[in-house]
């Protein structure tokens, strides 16, 4: 084989590889946002789960792509591990459309696709006229790509090295770990499947060879999702377990039947004789829709199994510094990305809400061991403040709503609100420690009035809390109420701790740790004002 022949093989592996990846991009682009907003909503059963895994994976040509979504989902709550099983089999049928429209012969009319998908993509203004340009173009691009491998491998007919190389194949296990390999190196089975393809219309493979090969690409193309997965939660790396159990037992179900019945590739080849390309992909279709129809009424029991092998790690901390509602693959769909960020908010908010009663706890029980706790809980919220701000910047570049941008900017606000209240509650378990270690305590009076605020603040906390997860307008004049009745408290009780001060009812030391809470106190009042108004921007 020529250097020349290498630069053409290459150059032309290069080109279909591009153009599958313009084009599932394209495609994406135009449909991506509504798919994924299918696959969110429409998948509350499994027989729903799977013609829409089909349906997705057909349109944006990717099955890779609808897996790792569905990585990103199941990480982000939305998707639990029976949906996601469904999905994933369904998107195992939609690639195979890849392969069918590579069977159809237009190589020879590539060129002038090429030039019309150019037009659209340079010349249109419309957004939505230039990405399906990119479609085209894409398209146009992969049977070019073809042309110019086909071309490359063409002399490798007469070259009897290669061909005993591919007589290799014949042997199942061999097949099945180049499939595997190759398909895993370039992350696409329906790009491995076009490059089968072109060796087939060359004459290179026939299908009874050609077989193995296809069985090890459906276990080659789980390496995207399980690279997705490293890193995210136990759920989503059982997805991609599922992924990867799912092909394995396909593999291995069709090895059986191969062996057992050596006349289904004749029958294959009857289909469409003559036709090399179309017979692969009625091979690769037939396959991932018998598999999908054999293992479906099993998809529960391989849930239970996958569970067993990927447990759940309990984290070492009571709070786990971790986000669970966001993952970065769903900052492309920001509608999806906005409501997942308001859960993520509401559970730091929860969290500034037990860390200010926790604080509060062991002020009055002078409790340290609940004042090192406190502490646990603001490290975490420290850890959601900065990992929520970073990933509303990561898709606020994206095509949002007016609407969606003012709340953008309101959630900035709502986090640093959020974070100044687990701030004021590590203080105020700082002074319960001190209050610990001096052995002294506050005074009767000043109980009853530290008491009185608590109740208070705990009252305004709990209700712009709710006020911001309901989005409810309704109820602020409330919030007006009672945050002037804690700034009222917070003047009263400062005069009246001066006049204790005055008649030495009071310890100066301990009269200080007043104070500073009454003020942290107020202040809270005043963050728990800020996040309940928040949603006067909608």
């Amino acid at each position: 084989m020529s250097i020349t022949m290498i630069f053409l093989l290459l150059g032309g592996l290069g080109m279909f590889l591009y153009g599958m990846s313009m084009m599932s991009e394209g495609l994406e682009n135009v449909a991506g946002d509504r798919m994924r907003r299918i696959l969110e909503v429409l998948t509350s059963n499994r027989f729903a789960a799977v013609g829409i895994g089909a349906a997705v994976t057909a349109v944006i040509q990717s099955s890779s792509a609808t897996t790792v979504m569905v990585v990103g989902f199941v990480n982000a709550g939305l998707m639990n591990l029976l949906q996601a099983t469904g999905v994933i089999m369904g998107a195992n049928i939609g690639t195979t459309i890849t392969g069918q429209l590579i069977a159809f012969k237009l190589s020879d009319i590539a060129p002038f696709i090429l030039f019309i998908g150019m037009l659209m993509t340079i010349f249109s203004k419309k957004r939505k006229v230039s990405k399906i340009g990119e479609i085209v173009l894409g398209f146009g691009l992969l049977f070019v790509g073809i042309t110019l491998m086909s071309q490359a491998m063409d002399p490798l007919k007469e070259n009897e090295q290669f061909r005993s190389f591919l007589v290799n194949f014949k042997n199942p296990v061999v097949g099945i770990l180049v499939g595997t390999i190759f398909t895993a190196v370039i992350q696409s089975s329906s790009a491995s499947v076009g490059i089968l393809q072109t060796l087939a219309v060359l004459g290179l493979i026939g299908l009874d060879n050609a077989v193995y090969v296809i069985l090890g690409q459906n276990i080659g193309t789980c390496i995207t999702a399980i690279l997705a997965a490293i890193g995210t939660s136990a759920n989503s790396k059982r997805t991609a377990g599922i992924h990867l159990m799912f092909n394995i037992l396909g593999t291995t179900i069709y090895m059986i039947l191969l062996g057992i019945f050596p006349g289904l590739v004749p029958i294959i080849e009857s289909l469409s004789p003559g036709d090399a390309a179309r017979q692969i992909a009625n091979f690769h279709t037939l396959f991932n829709l018998s598999v999908t129809i054999m293992l479906f009424p099993f998809a529960s029991l391989m849930v239970k199994l996958i569970t067993r092998i990927i447990p759940e790690k309990q984290s070492a901390d009571a709070v786990e510094r971790k986000l669970l509602y966001l993952d970065e693959r769903i900052a492309q769909t920001p509608a999806i990305a906005l409501s997942q960020t308001l859960k993520e908010i509401n559970r730091m908010g929860k969290l500034a809400r037990d860390s200010l009663q926790l604080s509060i706890e062991a002020l009055f029980e002078q409790n340290e061991q609940k004042a090192e706790k406190v502490l646990e809980f603001e490290k975490t919220i420290d850890y959601l403040t900065q990992h929520i701000t970073t990933y509303l910047l990561d898709f606020s570049g994206m095509d949002l709503s007016k609407n969606d941008l003012k709340v953008m900017g309101s959630l900035h606000h709502v986090i640093i609100d959020l974070e100044r209240i687990g701030d004021h509650a590590e203080n105020i378990a700082g002074y319960a420690v001190t209050l610990h270690e001096t052995k002294d305590d506050l005074s009767p009076e000043g109980h009853d009035e530290l008491r009185a605020m608590v109740e208070k603040t705990m009252e305004i906390l709990d209700k712009s809390l709710e006020i911001f997860k309901s989005r409810d307008k309704s109820k602020l004049q409330n919030i007006t109420d009672l945050e002037q009745e804690i700034d009222n408290m917070k003047k009263d009780y400062i005069k009246n701790h001066i006049d204790r001060l005055q008649v030495k009812a009071c310890n100066p030391q301990v009269g200080v740790i007043f104070t500073n809470t009454v003020a942290a106190l107020e202040r809270v009042s005043d963050h728990a004002d800020n996040i309940a108004f928040s949603i006067n921007i909608e």
